[in-house]
């Protein structure tokens, strides 16, 4: 009797919920989130993985939550949440693991990310759970079954045409890379630099070229950020204050230009039906490192929670004294803990992806993309 109710109930919510589609205001705004714990919006919460913010002070800034964890991977709101949230976004991505998920992936999105993952389904392998790149995509398979079966296939299509997918991946598959000779990777440690960034490059594009067979139109790719400045890389290297790994910088830099270089490719390929846009995060995050007074921060080397040495553990115990360093003030800091970036940093980034011009995002920025009419 009770399951029998359910499905009736199910199907009249099915029913209403087509029906409202029909009349959706021409801006609403859904976006499908790939990526690592920089955009992680809870995944990880669902899996067995040590990669995992859980806990208190992660999400202290997040004011949906009550300033309680969530999953992501910082102190507050993440890049493609500020992002969502300024193009008028009315709530946030929920993760794909997370019950009921399914439902809201028509009007707000989904979000695939998974902290700990990469490119490579290797990557992250030391953490046990996470959802590599092409997990996250198959997932995503699954989420465009369930629209067609509310919308039907031609609504369906027109929802993805314009619907924003940002992917921000593959910071892990470069520390893990230089973590090789105490980590097997890929089989070999005498991988070279331009062999590892032509793979990573490589292993992306198919992914991005699975989006758009699955429909994706609108890409926001995030290139690496400077990886060698993070606090983590600068501590176990012994880098001395204001300065930055080279050895780390250059692989980066490298990989993004072979990636700006492939989008610029599929951009001619694939004209008019879809648009790549490349996310400089690295030249903007450089520059908040290199002028951080400009941006009102004070501190951008050490991280705000968790100190500047192994283990780096970020967390709030039962009582002062067991918990972990916490800086006063969050906005005075670039980098929350050893890995990522604070709620304040990320504005920073959010606003250039979103405002800025061809150097910040090429070959158009976010409110242009997400304008963009492919008729």
């Amino acid at each position: 009797m009770d399951s029998i109710f359910f499905l009736g109930t199910y199907s009249l919510f099915t029913f209403f919920f087509a029906l409202s589609l029909q009349i959706l205001p021409s801006f609403s705004y859904t976006s499908f989130v790939f990526g690592d714990s920089l955009v992680d919006g809870g995944n990880n919460n669902y899996l067995f993985t040590l990669s995992k913010a859980d806990a208190p002070p992660y999400g202290i800034d997040f004011t949906p939550s009550g300033g309680q964890p969530t999953g992501r991977f910082t102190n507050g709101r993440t890049i493609s949440d500020i992002v969502g949230e300024a193009i008028g976004a009315q709530s946030y991505p929920p993760p794909y693991l997370a019950p009921n998920a399914a439902a809201y992936s028509i009007h707000t999105g989904i979000n695939y990310a998974s902290g700990a993952s990469g490119i490579l389904d290797e990557t992250g392998t030391l953490f046990i759970g996470r959802l590599p790149l092409k997990e996250q995509i198959n997932n995503f398979e699954k989420t465009r079954e369930y629209i067609v079966s509310v919308m039907g296939v031609t609504n369906t299509t027109n929802l993805l045409k314009n619907a924003i997918f940002s992917i921000t991946i593959g910071s892990n598959d470069v520390i893990n890379y230089f973590q090789r000779p105490m980590i097997p990777f890929i089989g070999s440690n005498n991988v070279s630099p331009t062999m590892f960034q032509d793979f990573l490059v490589s292993n992306l594009t198919l992914q991005l070229e699975q989006l758009y067979v699955f429909g994706a139109r609108k890409f926001v790719v995030v290139g690496i950020g400077p990886l060698g400045c993070i606090p983590f890389i600068r501590a176990i290297n012994l880098i001395p204050s204001g300065k930055c790994s080279g050895e780390v910088n250059a692989l980066v830099q490298g990989y993004n230009q072979k990636l700006q270089s492939k989008l610029d490719q599929m951009n001619k390929d694939l004209r008019p039906n879809a648009v790549f846009v490349y996310a400089n995060s690295y030249d903007i995050f450089r520059d908040i490192i290199l002028n951080y007074h400009k941006y009102g921060f004070e501190d951008n080397e050490g991280p705000c929670c968790g100190g500047y040495f192994p283990p780096f553990v970020c967390y709030k115990g039962r009582d002062v004294n067991s918990s972990s360093y916490l800086c006063s003030d969050r906005k005075k800091y670039v980098f929350w803990d050893a890995y990522h970036p604070t709620e304040a940093a990320n504005i920073v980034v959010a606003n250039q992806l979103m405002n800025g011009d061809k150097s910040k995002s090429y070959p158009m920025n976010i409110w242009e993309l997400y304008n963009f009419d492919f008729n």
